[in-house]
């Protein structure tokens, strides 16, 4: 009879879908390092649009 303790042994040893597994946490980490990559370049455009406007709003008007 196939007891329990086999099958954990046969458990453990089993490899099998372990490379599907990497891939998704590989495929996890991607995606968490294009989200904090985003994140940082959106604050760094939004703060040189920021400076665009300061800028624009505070130059001085010439008439033509």
């Amino acid at each position: 009879m196939y007891n329990l303790k086999q099958y954990l042994i046969d458990f453990c040893r089993d490899e099998e879908g372990l490379t599907t597994v990497e891939y998704a946490i590989a495929g996890a980490l991607i995606a968490l390092g294009v989200v904090t990559a985003f994140t940082n370049l959106g604050d760094a455009v939004g703060t040189a649009i920021g400076d665009l406007e300061t800028a624009v709003e505070t130059r001085p008007a010439t008439g033509g």
